[in-house]
């Protein structure tokens, strides 16, 4: 996103909506921003006025015996985890954080997770952060405040507005609160490793834990690549602390035919996930482009093989190999052809998630939308945003 000249920071939702009705009236578009730390996200921009979240924060709601919190859209999701760490509870789908990846600073907010659906490793078994956003509150293009869902699952009636607005990335509205459901959080957490799989065999032993009733809430793989070293497979499991220890047990003798095994016990488990979450395996170079490719696990294998035949490039797997990062040269079309190409074969779909301003703006960040998918996307941009106010072309062009 390109600085715009005019930066406006409401502080209430009144204010926002005054904001749109202004920019509605002289037809202006306006870039929508929470910390600015996912900028580097989706297409890039050129609106002459951002309206940002950053001074809409507070926590509205916490009702911990409900497991249920609300928030001001540019609360930072630190403070939330802080606030939900006291009590001994957390966000289940475990939002990444952009920061390392795009290098940029300030504080993600709790509306970006929302706007952009972001989740990291648990999403394998807690679900995303669509499944448990369960009300916001947003102003759409014609300056009306919505509501839509509440403090409990069952109160959506009718067209469910919290799944359609969350993912859009910011362009049907602006997020002013969100509510999220909870779970408690993990007493402790240990991860088992195992060494020396090819990519093929690491997913079916990843499919075999997750298959399992050991409940393995992470699942990654780390080729020799990537680790510079032997080739790794991580299973995370967490919980009561004697509850760990017997599934650890019970999951290892499960995986027994796969080999060599090690653990990493509550700290440096908690921290490999965190930078995997974060794509810290790729990060390095900055200069790099960063896909996100989702496919069917058993076909991650093949996918990547595909890709690699005709593209040069470093990969992982997450999601017990649902979910591919690949990191690629930042050149020509930073391998979308090969990407592509290769999925049109095996089913599934791919997001350029990091690459240079000039490249995103003329290349397809997210999957390409047949002609009915567009027609359809177009038709709901116009209901939510008539003039097309709210981050014009940041998932497609001319949308």
């Amino acid at each position: 996103m390109t600085k715009s000249q005019i930066i406006h920071r409401p502080r209430t939702e009144s204010d926002v909506a005054e904001i749109v009705m202004d920019a509605r009236a002289a037809e202006t578009p306006l870039a929508i921003e929470g910390g600015g730390t996912r900028a580097g996200l989706g297409r890039p921009m050129r609106a002459p006025v951002t309206l940002s979240t950053s001074q809409l924060t507070g926590i509205t709601l916490y009702e911990p015996a409900e497991m249920v919190i609300s928030a001001r859209a540019g609360t930072p999701v630190s403070e939330i985890e802080r606030a939900l760490g006291e009590q001994g509870q957390m966000l289940p789908f475990e939002p990444m954080d952009h920061r390392a990846l795009y290098g940029s600073a300030g504080d993600p907010t709790i509306g970006a997770v929302a706007a952009c659906n972001i989740s990291g490793p648990r999403r394998i078994s807690s679900g995303a952060a669509r499944d448990h956003l369960i009300g916001l509150r947003f102003v759409n293009g014609r300056a009306e405040a919505v509501k839509s869902g509440g403090r409990v699952m069952k109160n959506v009636t009718g067209l469910d507005l919290v799944k359609l607005v969350c993912g859009s990335h910011g362009t049907l509205g602006v997020i002013t609160e969100v509510t999220f459901k909870l779970l408690p959080k993990a007493r402790r957490t240990a991860t088992l490793v195992v060494e020396g799989l090819d990519d093929a065999r690491a997913v079916a032993c990843m499919s075999a834990a997750l298959g399992s009733p050991f409940e393995v809430s992470g699942a990654a793989h780390l080729p020799g690549a990537v680790t510079g070293e032997s080739a790794r497979t991580y299973l995370r499991i967490e919980h009561f602390p004697d509850s760990v220890a017997y599934r650890m047990e019970a999951l290892e003798k499960l995986l027994a035919p796969f080999g060599a095994k090690s653990r990493l016990d509550h700290e440096p488990s908690l921290s490999f996930w965190r930078d995997l979450r974060d794509v810290g395996p790729l990060v390095r170079p900055a200069e790099t482009a960063i896909w996100r490719i989702s496919a069917a696990p058993t076909r991650a294998p093949h996918l990547t093989s595909a890709i690699s035949q005709t593209l040069r490039g470093q990969w992982f797997y997450d999601w017990g190999g649902g979910l591919i990062w690949f990191a690629t040269s930042a050149q020509g079309d930073c391998g979308a052809g090969a990407i592509r190409h290769a999925l049109a074969a095996t089913g599934g779909h791919a997001t350029l998630t990091r690459a240079p301003d000039d490249l995103r703006a003329v290349l397809d960040v997210f999957e390409p939308l047949t002609p009915a998918l567009m027609k359809l996307t177009r038709g709901v941009k116009l209901s939510f945003d008539p003039q097309g106010l709210f981050n014009p072309g940041r998932m497609y062009a001319g949308v």
